[in-house]
């Protein structure tokens, strides 16, 4: 994680705090020749474009700053989206209690891929709940395990 980043989350949080939400991801990435610092947070009930912007006002003004970064970029606040795929400890943490859809490389008890409860995320094994039993795996045998989306 770069110093920019580890920035970013410090002062992310402090924000996110101050506007009762949860910043759920940072980075700092580079596509197409362009930079992008890009923050998603979330709050009970769902992060909005208001939020987003209230956030990216509050964040920016301290963030600037500091200059952390010395070439141009592009600031993106947005929510993490329905279908997310969680990726950090941060993440499994914030949502511990949703539902989430798992797709593994190799098959468990005969699935490959399922939904259920997300227990958690201890090192570097998921526990999943499924039709009331748990289903533990490691992280690096899914494919993804992204928040369930429901019409």
């Amino acid at each position: 994680m770069t110093d920019s980043v580890k920035l970013a989350f410090e002062i992310g949080d402090e924000t996110a705090k101050k506007l009762d939400c949860f910043l759920v991801h940072a980075e700092y990435v580079k596509e197409n020749k362009e930079n992008f610092l890009r923050l998603f947070i979330d709050k009970e009930g769902g992060a909005g474009i208001d939020d987003c912007e209230k956030f990216s006002v509050e964040f920016s003004s301290r963030y600037d700053k500091l200059d952390p970064i010395s070439e141009p970029y592009c600031l993106e606040v947005s929510s993490p989206g329905v279908d997310r795929i969680l990726k950090t400890e941060r993440e499994f943490t914030y949502f511990t209690g949703r539902e989430v859809s798992v797709k593994l490389y190799r098959a468990i008890g005969g699935m490959k891929e399922f939904d259920g409860l997300l227990k958690g995320l201890d090192g570097d094994t998921v526990t999943v709940e499924c039709d009331g039993s748990d289903i533990s795996f490691g992280l690096r045998e899914a494919v993804f395990v992204r928040l369930a989306f429901r019409f």
